[in-house]
Protein backbone atom coordinates (compact mmCIF):
# COMPACT_ATOMS: atom_id res chain seq x y z
CA UNK A 1 0.00 0.00 0.00
CA UNK A 2 2.85 2.35 0.62
CA UNK A 3 3.08 5.02 -1.86
CA UNK A 4 -0.65 4.90 -3.17
CA UNK A 5 -2.66 7.58 -2.45
CA UNK A 6 -6.24 7.48 -0.83
CA UNK A 7 -9.17 10.33 -0.06
CA UNK A 8 -9.98 11.66 2.89
CA UNK A 9 -12.57 14.50 2.77
CA UNK A 10 -11.05 16.48 -0.01
CA UNK A 11 -7.19 15.54 0.74
CA UNK A 12 -5.80 12.97 -1.37
CA UNK A 13 -3.01 11.34 1.49
CA UNK A 14 -0.02 9.02 0.22
CA UNK A 15 0.41 5.56 2.29
CA UNK A 16 3.16 5.62 4.04
CA UNK A 17 3.90 9.46 4.09
CA UNK A 18 4.38 11.67 7.38
CA UNK A 19 0.14 12.09 6.89
CA UNK A 20 -0.64 8.42 6.88
CA UNK A 21 -0.01 4.63 8.06
CA UNK A 22 -1.11 1.43 8.65
CA UNK A 23 -2.78 0.39 11.90
CA UNK A 24 -0.80 -2.36 13.23
CA UNK A 25 -3.43 -5.77 15.03
CA UNK A 26 -3.25 -6.61 18.16
CA UNK A 27 -3.85 -10.29 18.15
CA UNK A 28 -0.23 -10.95 19.13
CA UNK A 29 -1.69 -9.69 22.87
CA UNK A 30 -5.13 -11.21 22.64
CA UNK A 31 -4.14 -13.38 25.97
CA UNK A 32 -2.99 -11.02 27.94
CA UNK A 33 -5.49 -8.17 28.85
CA UNK A 34 -2.92 -6.46 30.82
CA UNK A 35 -0.73 -6.11 27.47
CA UNK A 36 -4.09 -4.98 25.97
CA UNK A 37 -5.09 -2.75 28.31
CA UNK A 38 -1.62 -1.11 28.31
CA UNK A 39 -1.87 -1.21 24.44
CA UNK A 40 -5.65 0.58 24.68
CA UNK A 41 -3.48 3.23 26.55
CA UNK A 42 -0.78 3.94 24.71
CA UNK A 43 -2.28 3.62 21.10
CA UNK A 44 -5.29 4.88 21.52
CA UNK A 45 -7.28 2.00 19.94
CA UNK A 46 -7.00 -2.19 19.59
CA UNK A 47 -7.76 -3.34 16.33
CA UNK A 48 -8.71 -7.02 16.37
CA UNK A 49 -8.72 -9.63 13.41
CA UNK A 50 -11.48 -11.76 13.42
CA UNK A 51 -13.05 -10.35 16.48
CA UNK A 52 -16.26 -11.49 15.65
CA UNK A 53 -17.54 -14.94 13.63
CA UNK A 54 -17.35 -14.07 10.19
CA UNK A 55 -20.25 -16.05 8.89
CA UNK A 56 -22.49 -14.13 11.41
CA UNK A 57 -20.97 -11.18 10.20
CA UNK A 58 -22.16 -11.75 6.60
CA UNK A 59 -25.03 -13.02 7.62
CA UNK A 60 -25.82 -9.45 9.31
CA UNK A 61 -24.38 -8.22 5.92
CA UNK A 62 -27.46 -10.20 4.11
CA UNK A 63 -30.07 -8.32 6.38
CA UNK A 64 -28.44 -5.18 5.49
CA UNK A 65 -28.44 -5.96 1.83
CA UNK A 66 -32.27 -6.83 2.10
CA UNK A 67 -33.00 -3.69 3.60
CA UNK A 68 -31.19 -1.66 0.85
CA UNK A 69 -33.39 -3.10 -2.12
CA UNK A 70 -36.61 -2.78 -0.17
CA UNK A 71 -35.61 0.94 0.42
CA UNK A 72 -34.70 1.34 -3.49
CA UNK A 73 -31.21 1.74 -2.91
CA UNK A 74 -29.47 -1.15 -4.87
CA UNK A 75 -28.80 -0.88 -8.89
CA UNK A 76 -31.88 -3.08 -10.56
CA UNK A 77 -30.96 -6.24 -11.57
CA UNK A 78 -27.51 -6.30 -9.75
CA UNK A 79 -26.71 -9.09 -7.67
CA UNK A 80 -27.86 -8.37 -4.63
CA UNK A 81 -24.81 -9.75 -2.34
CA UNK A 82 -22.97 -7.11 -4.80
CA UNK A 83 -24.33 -4.45 -2.92
CA UNK A 84 -24.14 -2.14 -6.06
CA UNK A 85 -25.73 1.42 -5.19
CA UNK A 86 -28.27 2.91 -7.00
CA UNK A 87 -27.85 5.72 -9.78
CA UNK A 88 -29.34 8.09 -6.65
CA UNK A 89 -25.90 7.13 -4.76
CA UNK A 90 -27.90 7.75 -1.48
CA UNK A 91 -26.54 6.43 1.97
CA UNK A 92 -28.60 4.81 4.76
CA UNK A 93 -28.46 5.22 8.62
CA UNK A 94 -30.40 3.18 10.82
CA UNK A 95 -29.40 4.60 14.22
CA UNK A 96 -31.90 2.98 16.42
CA UNK A 97 -32.90 1.37 19.96
CA UNK A 98 -32.69 -2.27 19.64
CA UNK A 99 -36.57 -2.74 20.25
CA UNK A 100 -36.92 -1.03 16.73
CA UNK A 101 -33.80 -2.85 15.18
CA UNK A 102 -34.93 -6.29 16.23
CA UNK A 103 -37.40 -6.89 13.53
CA UNK A 104 -34.81 -6.00 10.73
CA UNK A 105 -31.37 -6.80 11.92
CA UNK A 106 -31.82 -9.94 14.36
CA UNK A 107 -28.19 -10.74 13.13
CA UNK A 108 -26.98 -7.63 13.43
CA UNK A 109 -28.05 -7.58 17.01
CA UNK A 110 -26.67 -10.81 17.72
CA UNK A 111 -23.00 -9.92 15.97
CA UNK A 112 -22.64 -6.56 18.19
CA UNK A 113 -24.48 -7.53 21.64
CA UNK A 114 -23.62 -11.13 21.82
CA UNK A 115 -21.39 -13.35 24.38
CA UNK A 116 -18.75 -12.81 22.25
CA UNK A 117 -18.31 -9.45 22.39
CA UNK A 118 -20.26 -8.60 25.92
CA UNK A 119 -17.18 -11.34 27.17
CA UNK A 120 -14.58 -9.57 26.06
CA UNK A 121 -15.41 -6.51 27.09
CA UNK A 122 -15.82 -7.28 30.69
CA UNK A 123 -12.29 -8.80 30.40
CA UNK A 124 -10.98 -5.75 29.17
CA UNK A 125 -12.63 -3.20 31.51
CA UNK A 126 -12.68 -5.94 34.62
CA UNK A 127 -16.28 -6.03 35.53
CA UNK A 128 -19.82 -6.71 34.20
CA UNK A 129 -20.34 -4.61 31.18
CA UNK A 130 -23.48 -2.72 29.33
CA UNK A 131 -23.89 -1.39 25.59
CA UNK A 132 -25.83 1.48 24.50
CA UNK A 133 -29.55 0.29 23.39
CA UNK A 134 -28.56 2.74 20.58
CA UNK A 135 -27.23 1.20 17.15
CA UNK A 136 -25.54 3.25 14.60
CA UNK A 137 -25.45 0.55 11.52
CA UNK A 138 -24.93 2.85 8.54
CA UNK A 139 -24.52 1.82 4.46
CA UNK A 140 -22.11 4.83 3.27
CA UNK A 141 -22.74 5.53 -0.53
CA UNK A 142 -20.47 6.73 -2.92
CA UNK A 143 -17.85 9.74 -2.25
CA UNK A 144 -19.54 9.21 1.69
CA UNK A 145 -16.95 9.78 4.08
CA UNK A 146 -16.86 11.44 7.87
CA UNK A 147 -15.42 14.33 9.51
CA UNK A 148 -12.50 14.03 12.45
CA UNK A 149 -14.26 14.07 15.82
CA UNK A 150 -14.08 12.82 19.45
CA UNK A 151 -16.93 10.59 20.46
CA UNK A 152 -17.44 12.37 23.52
CA UNK A 153 -18.77 15.27 21.99
CA UNK A 154 -21.98 13.14 21.48
CA UNK A 155 -22.07 10.77 24.26
CA UNK A 156 -20.47 12.38 27.09
CA UNK A 157 -23.03 12.72 29.62
CA UNK A 158 -22.02 9.67 31.45
CA UNK A 159 -18.90 7.93 32.23
CA UNK A 160 -15.49 9.28 29.91
CA UNK A 161 -14.83 5.81 29.87
CA UNK A 162 -17.08 4.81 27.05
CA UNK A 163 -15.40 2.64 24.26
CA UNK A 164 -17.02 2.64 20.58
CA UNK A 165 -16.48 -0.68 18.65
CA UNK A 166 -16.54 -0.26 14.95
CA UNK A 167 -17.63 -3.53 12.93
CA UNK A 168 -16.83 -3.88 9.04
CA UNK A 169 -19.81 -6.08 7.45
CA UNK A 170 -18.38 -6.63 4.57
CA UNK A 171 -14.00 -7.14 3.42
CA UNK A 172 -13.68 -3.22 2.93
CA UNK A 173 -10.88 -2.04 1.13
CA UNK A 174 -9.20 1.71 1.57
CA UNK A 175 -11.24 2.37 -1.57
CA UNK A 176 -14.63 1.18 -0.20
CA UNK A 177 -13.73 3.95 2.63
CA UNK A 178 -12.62 2.02 5.86
CA UNK A 179 -11.90 3.86 9.91
CA UNK A 180 -9.10 6.35 10.26
CA UNK A 181 -7.66 7.08 13.48
CA UNK A 182 -5.29 10.06 14.39
CA UNK A 183 -2.83 8.54 16.37
CA UNK A 184 -1.36 10.48 19.28
CA UNK A 185 -5.26 12.48 19.54
CA UNK A 186 -6.04 11.04 22.88
CA UNK A 187 -3.23 13.75 24.18
CA UNK A 188 -4.19 16.56 22.27
CA UNK A 189 -4.21 18.56 25.40
CA UNK A 190 -5.74 21.86 24.17
CA UNK A 191 -8.37 20.25 22.27
CA UNK A 192 -9.54 18.08 24.63
CA UNK A 193 -9.90 21.11 27.08
CA UNK A 194 -11.99 23.09 24.47
CA UNK A 195 -12.98 20.88 21.47
CA UNK A 196 -12.99 17.93 24.43
CA UNK A 197 -15.72 19.39 26.72
CA UNK A 198 -18.47 19.97 23.30
CA UNK A 199 -21.89 18.65 24.17
CA UNK A 200 -23.54 18.93 21.41
CA UNK A 201 -27.04 19.02 22.44
CA UNK A 202 -26.39 21.34 24.94
CA UNK A 203 -23.54 23.43 22.28
CA UNK A 204 -25.82 23.20 18.98
CA UNK A 205 -22.29 23.07 17.32
CA UNK A 206 -23.05 22.26 13.67
CA UNK A 207 -22.10 18.42 12.71
CA UNK A 208 -20.10 18.17 15.83
CA UNK A 209 -16.93 17.18 13.55
CA UNK A 210 -13.70 18.94 14.58
CA UNK A 211 -12.50 19.30 11.43
CA UNK A 212 -13.12 17.84 7.61
CA UNK A 213 -9.22 18.51 6.65
CA UNK A 214 -6.87 15.80 7.52
CA UNK A 215 -3.62 17.62 6.92
CA UNK A 216 -4.51 20.76 9.10
CA UNK A 217 -4.93 18.20 12.21
CA UNK A 218 -1.48 16.95 11.49
CA UNK A 219 0.50 19.64 10.76
CA UNK A 220 -1.34 21.94 13.44
CA UNK A 221 -1.27 19.84 16.27
CA UNK A 222 1.23 16.71 14.80
CA UNK A 223 -0.37 13.15 14.85
CA UNK A 224 -0.92 10.94 12.15
CA UNK A 225 -3.40 8.81 10.43
CA UNK A 226 -3.35 5.53 10.36
CA UNK A 227 -5.96 3.24 8.82
CA UNK A 228 -6.08 -0.79 7.23
CA UNK A 229 -8.25 -2.97 5.00
CA UNK A 230 -10.61 -4.93 6.68
CA UNK A 231 -12.34 -8.26 6.86
CA UNK A 232 -15.58 -9.50 7.97
CA UNK A 233 -14.54 -10.32 11.50
CA UNK A 234 -12.57 -7.77 12.20
CA UNK A 235 -13.05 -5.44 14.58
CA UNK A 236 -11.36 -1.84 16.00
CA UNK A 237 -12.07 -0.02 19.48
CA UNK A 238 -11.27 3.12 20.87
CA UNK A 239 -12.13 5.47 23.70
CA UNK A 240 -13.95 9.00 23.59
CA UNK A 241 -11.16 10.92 22.99
CA UNK A 242 -9.59 9.59 19.66
CA UNK A 243 -9.98 11.30 16.77
CA UNK A 244 -10.82 9.21 13.93
CA UNK A 245 -12.56 10.14 10.23
CA UNK A 246 -13.00 7.72 7.23
CA UNK A 247 -11.57 7.80 3.57
CA UNK A 248 -13.56 8.17 0.96
CA UNK A 249 -15.96 5.21 -0.74
CA UNK A 250 -14.60 5.54 -3.91
CA UNK A 251 -16.15 2.47 -5.41
CA UNK A 252 -19.78 1.90 -6.62
CA UNK A 253 -20.48 -0.59 -3.51
CA UNK A 254 -22.28 0.15 -0.83
CA UNK A 255 -19.66 0.22 2.71
CA UNK A 256 -21.33 -1.52 5.67
CA UNK A 257 -20.76 -1.00 8.83
CA UNK A 258 -21.87 -0.23 12.56
CA UNK A 259 -20.71 1.95 15.64
CA UNK A 260 -21.82 0.02 18.93
CA UNK A 261 -20.59 1.28 22.62
CA UNK A 262 -19.47 -0.68 25.61
CA UNK A 263 -18.85 0.38 29.72
CA UNK A 264 -18.71 -0.84 32.83
CA UNK A 265 -22.61 -1.49 33.85
CA UNK A 266 -21.27 0.45 37.40
CA UNK A 267 -20.52 3.47 35.67
CA UNK A 268 -22.79 6.25 35.10
CA UNK A 269 -24.13 5.94 31.58
CA UNK A 270 -25.54 8.61 29.42
CA UNK A 271 -29.18 8.85 29.39
CA UNK A 272 -29.79 9.47 25.65
CA UNK A 273 -28.48 6.17 24.46
CA UNK A 274 -30.07 3.82 26.83
CA UNK A 275 -33.69 2.21 27.31
CA UNK A 276 -36.81 0.30 25.02
CA UNK A 277 -36.54 4.05 22.43
CA UNK A 278 -33.97 5.78 23.77
CA UNK A 279 -34.40 9.09 22.94
CA UNK A 280 -30.93 10.37 21.15
CA UNK A 281 -30.18 13.76 19.77
CA UNK A 282 -33.17 15.88 20.93
CA UNK A 283 -32.14 19.38 21.14
CA UNK A 284 -29.15 19.15 18.59
CA UNK A 285 -30.14 21.66 15.54
CA UNK A 286 -33.17 22.43 16.36
CA UNK A 287 -32.30 25.94 17.07
CA UNK A 288 -29.90 28.31 14.73
CA UNK A 289 -26.50 26.24 15.50
CA UNK A 290 -22.95 27.65 15.70
CA UNK A 291 -20.87 26.37 12.66
CA UNK A 292 -17.53 24.99 14.01
CA UNK A 293 -14.99 27.65 12.70
CA UNK A 294 -16.68 29.59 14.98
CA UNK A 295 -16.49 28.00 18.20
CA UNK A 296 -12.83 27.02 17.37
CA UNK A 297 -11.99 30.72 17.17
CA UNK A 298 -13.10 31.22 20.73
CA UNK A 299 -11.79 27.88 21.94
CA UNK A 300 -8.59 29.26 20.19
CA UNK A 301 -7.33 26.27 18.48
Amino acid sequence: MNGQSYQIGERTLEMGSKYLTELRSSNDIMDNVEALRARLKKDGYLLIRDFHNREQVLAARNEFLRKLQSMGRLEEGSPLELGRIHADNKSAIWGKGVDELKEDFPQFLEVVNGPRVMSFFEKLLGGPCLTYDYKWPRAIARGGNTGAHYDVVYMGRGTKNVYTLWTPFDDISLEKGTLAMCLGSQDFDKVRQTYGELDVDRDNVAKGWFSEDPVEIVDKFHGQWATTPFRAGDAILFGMYMMHSSLNNTTDFYRISSDTRYQLASEPVDERWIGAKPKGHYAWGKTPEKSMEEARKEWGV
